[in-house]
């Protein structure tokens, strides 16, 4: 490692890790990045692909092995190991294998980086989260999941582009399941500063109303499913996302963003043990302070009812 020693490790060198790799390299989120996965002609040759772009991004080594030594000292650890979700399947069916391959995998990586942050990014993620933090002892700040980062981005992207304004000054969060159960949290939403529920559309938009919302909730949860029909995976946005992540573990920037906890002791009743997403502080700790916002009725109700979809499945699975 160089002159800042970060290090990031990510494991599993599919289309999802290394997606991350490549974006963290280009962010230049850590001066090492390694990646490992159990088919070794594969890893090596993701990372001398990566290798020969270094060139161009800001210093950093690429490194890979199918020996869990690589990722000894990381100070972030990125999960994304598991199955591949197909087209029709929900995250939900993906939970029994992926859960399996963490559990197996997680001792390992455990032994040569203790202190490191892990973020899991495999799906079912939230169910994989709840899983690692049980069979890893891990406090909820070291270990959590990517959550509805992308969600909320997707979200943001869909507004924006409906409004005609750049996605950058849209401000909106999806909470709850990764998955079919999340819910936009309209109520707090702004655009410019302003309450998307009091935006006035410009000339040549239309309103955005509670059809256009409910429109839009429907494009962002089925986004995942429509880009795996067409494509087999989705990989570049969750890359960029799961790499902004971890930038902002490394370099302590206390942002906010809807990662993945342990809902336990978060203050919102009808959602105690499980692992959702709501607005969370990340700094260097990892996962901090839960960051209350509004909720108008409906979307405290629905926010109840995707706990419930997930303690469900939890019991289904004996979590």
């Amino acid at each position: 490692m160089g002159s800042d020693g970060t290090k990031l490790a990510i494991i599993g060198a599919g289309a999802v890790g290394t997606a991350i790799a490549y974006a963290s390299l280009i962010r230049g989120v850590a001066r090492t990045v390694a990646l490992m996965d159990i088919n070794a002609k594969k890893v090596h040759a993701e990372v001398l692909d990566l290798s020969h772009g270094l060139e161009f991004v800001p210093r950093a080594d690429v490194i890979g092995s199918d020996d869990v030594e690589v990722c000894r000292d990381a100070d972030v650890v990125v999960f994304t190991a598991g199955a591949k979700q197909k087209p029709g399947q929900s995250r939900l069916d993906l939970a029994d294998s992926t859960i399996a391959v963490t559990k197996a995998s997680m001792p390992g990586v455990l032994e040569v980086a203790p202190d490191a942050v892990y973020i899991m990014v495999s799906n079912p993620v939230d169910l994989v989260t709840y899983a690692a933090l049980k069979y890893s002892g891990l406090p909820r700040n070291q270990l959590f999941g990517s959550g509805t980062v992308l969600d909320s981005s997707r979200l943001r992207f869909s507004v924006a582009q409906y409004c005609g304004v750049a996605v950058q000054n849209v401000h909106a969060y999806i909470v709850g399941e990764h998955g079919d159960s999340e819910i936009p949290l309209w109520e707090s939403a702004t655009i410019g500063g302003m309450p998307l529920t009091a935006w006035e559309p410009l000339p040549g938009f239309d309103p955005l109303d509670e059809n256009a919302r409910n429109d839009i909730q429907h494009d962002v949860v089925s986004s995942a499913y429509t880009i795996i029909d067409g494509k087999g995976a989705t990989n570049y946005a969750i890359g960029l996302a799961t790499a902004r992540i971890a930038e902002a573990v490394l370099r302590n920037e206390h942002r906010v963003m809807p990662i993945s906890t342990i809902a336990t002791g978060a203050g919102y009743e009808g959602i105690e043990d499980v692992c959702l997403s709501l607005p969370t502080l990340i700094d260097r700790r990892g996962a901090g302070e839960r960051i209350r916002v509004p909720l108008s009725d409906s979307e405290r109700q629905g926010l109840i009812d995707s706990a419930n979809t997930l303690r469900d499945m939890q019991k289904r699975l004996g979590l």
